[in-house]
């Protein structure tokens, strides 16, 4: 289902670039943008520069960010570089404005789509999360000001009417992703179960995450549960529900987001 997911979502993010915002001269967010900066500008295909630029970073993350997300994402990028080379590059709006929303929008579901199958899309997300990992800064200030920087390389490059559309239609993404898959990079949850020791279990097997475990009691029924509180990252939420429904399929979870963690919190 993922494989499948990842391969959706790909697809949908290369429709909205060949045929909503490459033919305007409109930058995606990310370093697909400057992919798509330098396939305006050279005669190479967007795909085959998307994929030269985020092969370092893939190589990279392998050993940084974990095998299964990073399988993921190489996946998804290969998807990705693939559609853009195949789908045909098609102006289907002659409204540049119009076409930066709705490149926007697509784009957002699209990746919306493959941060659900537990992945990314590559590029910025790769750098900010192996920068996170040496300094804690926030990931998503980082990701803003370097689509910061691809908008004004925009404006320099060709336009500042192309630089004013870019930002719609990262705006637009952002909005769109925020809506599918939960944007901030620290979740906590909060798991009222019956089977806390299979839940615990499954969790400190599977996941890089400290969890606490306190004794409840149901206030109706006066029997015993166990609490479980830990803290993930979003690139985690999709797996960690599948891992505690197969541990107790009738566990009780609440997802938050959280502002801030202060102590240990390893960002793998």
């Amino acid at each position: 289902m993922n494989i499948l997911t990842i391969l959706l979502g790909s697809i949908i993010v290369g429709v909205a670039y060949n045929l909503f915002l490459i033919p305007h001269g409109i930058l995606s967010s990310g370093l697909s943008g400057v992919a798509i900066m330098v396939g305006l500008i050279t005669p190479m295909n967007t795909g085959v520069i998307n994929f030269l630029l985020n092969l370092p970073l893939l190589v990279v993350g392998v050993k940084k960010l974990g095998k299964q997300f990073i399988g993921y994402t190489i996946l998804s990028v290969v998807l990705i570089s693939v559609s853009l080379y195949m789908i045909p590059i098609y102006q289907v709006s002659t409204e540049p404005i119009l076409s930066s929303l709705f490149g926007g929008v697509l784009t957002g579901l699209g990746i919306g789509l493959i941060f659900r199958a537990s992945a990314s899309s590559g590029g910025f997300d790769i750098i900010a999360m192996l920068l996170t990992k040496k300094k804690d800064f926030p990931l998503g200030a980082l990701l803003s000001a370097m689509n910061g920087v691809v908008v004004i390389a925009s404006g320099f490059i060709f336009n500042w009417d192309a630089a004013l559309n870019t930002m719609i239609a990262i705006y637009a993404t952002g909005k769109v992703i925020d809506t599918i898959h939960t944007n901030h990079i620290k979740l906590t949850l909060m798991i009222i179960t019956a089977k806390g020791e299979a839940v615990k279990e499954k969790l400190i097997s599977n996941v890089y995450r400290g969890v606490t475990v306190m004794k409840g009691e149901g206030a109706y029924s006066g029997e015993g549960r166990s609490v479980l509180i830990t803290v993930i990252t979003r690139y985690q939420l999709t797996d960690v529900k599948t891992m505690i429904h197969e541990a107790d399929p009738e566990a009780f979870v609440n997802i938050t987001e959280t502002v801030e963690v202060i102590g240990s919190f390893h960002k793998s």
